[in-house]
């Protein structure tokens, strides 16, 4: 295999597949990148984040709506409240002829006397204190990790099948629950499990308005008058499976959505479920059978959307599209045509088994002799520098820096993800930031990194250039040093 056992083949391979070295892995983890991809992918299994604040949804369910609760008990009492001292006010004005009162002599107002004492600085609400805690986790987890590979897999696929944890408060809340159970115990399977996973997960349903599609035709639609939302059934086709060119019609994404109708969360009063969990309310489903694609699927109640979900996770379409996602993510913006249908036809010939589909792109020789051409995104580009540093960083270390360059966890501006392009991080904007960015870690780093030019040889290895050494070892300070090195071409790209 060409250049495989080579050291910069090795180096690049770290980088491209995982999330860069950490200090003292050195020329025996290059020598033996490519054994140490396979073993991973053999292994079967991405580890979990330790010590997140709830075990599952279940748990986060029952604690967010007694948080909702309570919040609703201190809003109306601060109504009350407001309304009481309001009336104490009016009852209590000063007659038109009364004498005026200086200011020694004014008393406190009953509105003024009825505000609380400004409380002192605490915790963050519930929702965005499990999202901070969450994602703290998750970083943790990535910068133990050995080569990343797991977690960069983690990553595209929480990306692919992205949510937003911005948009209410069971997104934020269960935005890591969501990677946790649904993407997680699936990396290594197949793609069909972690679809339905994905699609039924409390978190998906809420993102994409599920909970809010009726079955016209559903006792529920009939009594209420509510119809469908498509949402969910469209993203699941464009975005999830298919394509935008997979072949589906306006139809599709009708049907598909009455195939789903039903699929939602349980509510608070845990009638059909323990709240917070996923649930299929029966009297929401749109009965009868349903074409899609083609095909028509009369399965009763739950069984119907999970046979149209393993149809889709096994169309010719969807192994193109994962094909081709998977090749741009791990290799170039436009990836070989030779590498996009090796990964396809292994998808469709292992029925969507996702480690024979890295194996072969482990395995493929254009993967080993590509330019590095990809720019690290935000995430990666934080991971690597604070795993090259060995800087532990604070919630603030994290959200900062990811936030400036625009890439927060589990927080893409719509359902199609962050960006997967060099254009959108590559930018004049996107590179000047990044430079302020480093030059913050380079400060960070300065008591933690005594020998910048030895950490730029012990993170880059072969692929460090002559000017990228001149650069640091001429840099006027430590700072600055550690700077040039997280900013050079050869970190920046793989």
């Amino acid at each position: 295999m060409a250049e495989t056992g080579s050291l910069i083949a090795g180096a690049v391979a770290l980088q491209r597949f995982g999330l860069g070295p950490r200090p003292g892995q050195g020329d025996a983890m290059r020598r033996e990148a490519r054994d140490r991809l396979l073993a991973e992918v053999a292994a079967g299994g991405v580890a979990q984040p330790p010590g997140v604040p709830f075990p599952g949804v279940t748990e986060i369910g029952r604690a967010l709506f007694a948080f909702e609760d309570q919040q609703k008990i201190e809003r109306e009492a601060k109504q009350a409240a407001a309304q009481a001292a309001q009336g104490m006010q009016v009852a209590s004005a000063a007659p038109i002829n009364a004498p005026s009162m200086n200011a020694e002599q004014k008393a406190t107002s009953p509105a003024e006397m009825a505000q609380p004492a400004k409380p002192p600085p605490s915790e963050p609400a519930l929702p965005f204190r499990t999202y901070r805690d969450e994602a703290k986790a998750r970083v943790d987890l990535a910068l133990a990790a050995e080569t990343g590979f797991g977690e960069r897999l983690t990553m595209f696929w929480s990306n692919h099948f992205c949510i937003g944890a911005t948009k209410s408060n069971i997104g934020r809340i269960m935005a890591g629950a969501y990677e946790r159970e649904a993407i997680r115990p699936h990396v290594f399977g197949r793609f069909a499990d972690m679809l339905i996973a994905a699609e039924s997960h409390p978190a998906m349903l809420d993102f994409l308005d599920n909970r809010q599609s009726i079955g016209p035709n559903s006792p529920a639609g009939r009594r209420q008058g509510r119809g469908l939302n498509e949402n969910l059934a469209r993203e699941i086709m464009e975005l999830h499976t298919l394509g935008v060119s997979g072949g589906y019609s306006q139809a599709d994404v009708t049907n598909l959505a009455r195939i789903l109708t039903g699929w939602t969360m349980a509510g608070r009063d845990g009638r059909l479920g323990f709240p917070g969990s996923f649930i299929f309310n029966p009297g929401q489903h749109e009965p009868g059978a349903t074409p899609l694609l083609g095909q028509a699927y009369g399965q009763p109640d739950l069984a119907q959307g999970v046979a149209a979900l393993t149809d889709l996770a096994h169309h010719p379409s969807t192994a193109n599209f994962i094909a081709t996602k998977l090749a741009r993510h791990f290799v170039a913006d436009d990836p070989p045509a030779k590498l996009v249908a090796l990964l396809a036809t292994t998808f469709r010939q292992n029925g969507g088994d996702l480690s024979a589909v890295y194996r072969a792109l482990i395995g493929s020789d254009e993967v080993w002799t590509a330019p590095a051409t990809k720019v690290r995104s935000p995430q990666e580009f934080l991971l690597a520098s604070y795993r090259a540093t060995g800087l532990k960083p604070n919630f603030g270390q994290i959200l900062g820096p990811l936030g400036v360059m625009g890439q927060s966890f589990w927080q893409p501006s719509g359902p199609n993800g962050y960006a997967d392009t060099n254009v959108a991080w590559a930018s004049a904007e996107g590179i000047k930031t990044r430079i302020d960015v480093a030059a913050g870690w380079g400060r960070q780093a300065a008591n933690a990194v005594q020998d910048p030019r030895g950490l730029a040889e012990d993170i880059l290895g072969p692929i460090l250039s002559a000017e990228t050494k001149q650069a640091v070892a001429r840099a006027e300070s430590r700072p600055q040093a550690i700077a040039l090195l997280l900013m050079s071409p050869e970190f920046q790209r793989r």
